[in-house]
């Protein structure tokens, strides 16, 4: 029985999977296997896949069913202790199993493990994630995801792993979300059990921002999945303000979409006073301003003015 089954689900990504994989074959940690779900790619994907002869990847094939149902299946076959998530376009300095593994021996019982991690902006730009906490050198118990993560996710999917017994019983991936179903789960998880952080970076996830605020990415679905905590906000301010910086986003994406509905009615869900003065004068920019600043974004993805738009 491996020590982690690395869990990758594909999807049309020909021109990334194979330096993906080799991040994980370049592993200083050895004890894995790699669980690779096809989810009906119609590139040359899974023939990439196949061409590697290690007998670690185990390629799987399903029916296109969307990135939960991949990640759920692949958990199913798996026969790791942990899962560790890695998506075919990220990709893992050699130490990253070995830093998750350290913090698992130091915080066994935890429901959740997340290694630091850099962002590649559109391949002209690495920054580090920023957190809203302070760290050490040593991994550690975060004891507010919720505000933590105010500015970056302390979890990125694809730095995170969990006891696999322990994702089973969460309910694993919700596949009714098409889009958000990490957001998701860290927030149950969040909810219930000890989240883990390990300050060593050892993941780039890969960032593209050209048109990403007027993507059409199902807005109506993040709408409900941000209001399905309505009730457990009440009682919990820091999970507001994260649902809230979460909420202007989606704000901000349908108006330069024009999704009216959606729009009004994440406004009235919205508590203002947990926006700052740059995010609140962004909301009142009339959509065809803020369509033309989006469209500059890349051009300025280098330059500090990225994250005073754009940034918490």
């Amino acid at each position: 029985m491996p020590f982690f089954s690395v869990i990758i689900p594909l999807y049309n990504k020909a021109d990334y999977i194979s330096d993906c994989l080799n991040s994980v074959l370049n592993q200083n940690f050895n004890d894995y296997e790699i669980i690779i779900v096809n989810d009906g790619s119609t590139d040359k994907s899974a023939a990439i896949v196949e061409g590697f002869e290690s007998e670690k990847i185990n390629l799987f094939h399903q029916k296109n069913s969307g990135v939960s149902e991949a990640r759920n299946q692949a958990s199913k076959w798996a026969k790791g202790i942990f899962l560790a998530f890695l998506d075919a376009d990220d990709l893992w300095k050699p130490n990253h199993l070995q830093a998750l593994k350290e913090s698992i021996e130091c915080f066994p019982d935890a429901g959740l493990y997340g290694n630091n991690y850099e962002i590649n902006y559109n391949n002209d730009y690495i920054k580090p994630a920023r957190f809203n906490f302070k760290y050490s050198d040593h991994p550690c118990i975060i004891d507010d995801f919720f505000k933590a993560s105010l500015k970056d996710t302390v979890i990125w999917t694809s730095a995170a792993a969990i006891q696999r017994e322990k994702f089973l019983a969460s309910g694993m991936f919700n596949s009714i979300y098409s889009t958000g179903q990490d957001l998701d789960l860290w927030i149950r998880i969040a909810l219930s059990q000890a989240i883990v952080f390990n300050p060593r970076i050892t993941m780039r996830y890969n960032k593209s921002i050209t048109d990403s605020l007027s993507k059409s990415e199902i807005n109506d679905v993040r709408f409900a999945l941000l209001s399905s905590y309505q009730s457990l906000e009440i009682n919990n301010a820091s999970l507001k303000h994260y649902l809230d910086l979460k909420r202007y986003g989606l704000a901000l994406r349908t108006k330069i979409n024009g999704e009216t509905n959606i729009y009004k009615a994440t406004l009235k869900t919205l508590n203002f006073k947990n926006l700052n003065f740059k995010q609140k004068a962004l909301l009142k920019l009339p959509a065809w301003v803020l369509r033309l600043l989006n469209k500059i974004r890349p051009f300025l993805i280098n330059n500090t003015l990225y994250l005073k738009l754009f940034k918490a």
